[in-house]
């Protein structure tokens, strides 16, 4: 089934032409800072606020609905391949993201690559939820009520840090909502995944571009082996949240994501995978109205009510 034609001319409007990103990674920035920037409305309050981490301070964005009553929150990880991005560019998506789901919703400004490659912007969401976790009270919530989530680059930093949050024994998230996540190492033709080869070249996320975000953002080569740049390598992942998986039919990071739902779901976790037919990735980006993000968030309304009330 060809993809809907409007779909891909809104989502080509979100894009940038496939450029060279190791070469051009701030030029491409800079056009996402200038073409995704958005105002709030007057209906959305908002406040930024600061978490100290090693005497270096990460910015947070929150967004609350005006009514002045309790609600639980999502803590957000913004995508963008580790290297674009931030809390400026996304406020329209979380913006929408608190009305559409009655939450609060906390944006991380996590450090980027290269200039603070692996594991900067992982140390930086780690460090972030567990300071809420560790105060809910802050929100007159318990930490039940909060659930991490992300798209893309985010989706991969929220599962890594619920990885981490295990290991460390510190805190553990009660849930997660991954979108369309990078969770393996290797997107080039050899990869183990068929959506990176019938989707990496005719879409707006090319497979070329993933491995061009991928350079960037590790350290060293060694990094590619490890579980929190790349989750699916995960010997164990026992002892995860109630994780939500949501990928796009159209994008080539789709197998490798549900590859990540379905070892979840093998180690006994409670996961639910849901693939949105007719869908590029970044489709999340997109304004409610497209069929495409309402069928988004029916699919999350629906995992967070089921959660809060099993």
């Amino acid at each position: 089934m060809a993809i809907n034609k409007v779909v891909l001319t809104a989502l080509k409007a979100l894009s940038y032409p496939d450029i060279n990103v190791k070469k051009n990674y701030k030029l491409v920035r800079s056009a996402i800072n200038a073409t995704h920037y958005h105002y709030l409305k007057a209906f959305y309050r908002t406040w930024d606020h600061k978490i100290l981490q090693d005497g270096r301070e990460i910015p947070v964005r929150i967004y609350s609905p005006l009514d002045h009553l309790v609600h639980p929150v999502l803590l957000f990880f913004h995508g963008g391949g580790w290297v674009t991005g931030n809390i400026n560019t996304y406020n329209k998506v979380c913006a929408n993201m608190a009305r559409l789901t009655d939450h609060i919703v906390v944006s991380v400004d996590y450090r980027l690559a290269p200039e603070y490659p692996f594991p900067a912007g992982l140390s930086d969401c780690y460090a972030a939820a567990r300071e809420i976790f560790s105060h809910p009270d802050l929100f007159h919530i318990s930490s039940e009520q909060i659930t991490l989530i992300g798209d893309s680059a985010g989706a991969n930093l929220a599962a890594a840090v619920s990885l981490m949050a295990r290991d460390r024994g510190e805190f553990l998230p009660s849930r997660q909502i991954l979108i369309y996540p990078a969770t393996y190492n290797d997107h080039s033709e050899h990869s183990l995944f068929d959506s990176i080869r019938e989707n990496g070249s005719d879409y707006l996320l090319t497979s070329k571009r993933v491995c061009d975000y991928m350079d960037l953002y590790k350290s060293c080569d060694e990094d590619l082996n490890n579980p929190y740049f790349a989750p699916l390598l995960a010997p164990d992942v026992t002892n995860q949240p109630d994780t939500l998986l949501i990928t796009a039919q159209y994008d080539p990071l789709r197998d490798e994501g549900e590859a990540y739902g379905q070892k979840l779901s093998k180690y006994g976790n409670r996961v639910l995978i849901h693939r949105v037919e007719d869908a590029l990735h970044g489709f999340f980006s997109l304004p409610p109205g497209f069929p495409q993000v309402k069928e988004c968030y029916t699919i999350i309304n629906d995992f967070l009510k089921e959660v809060r009330n099993p």
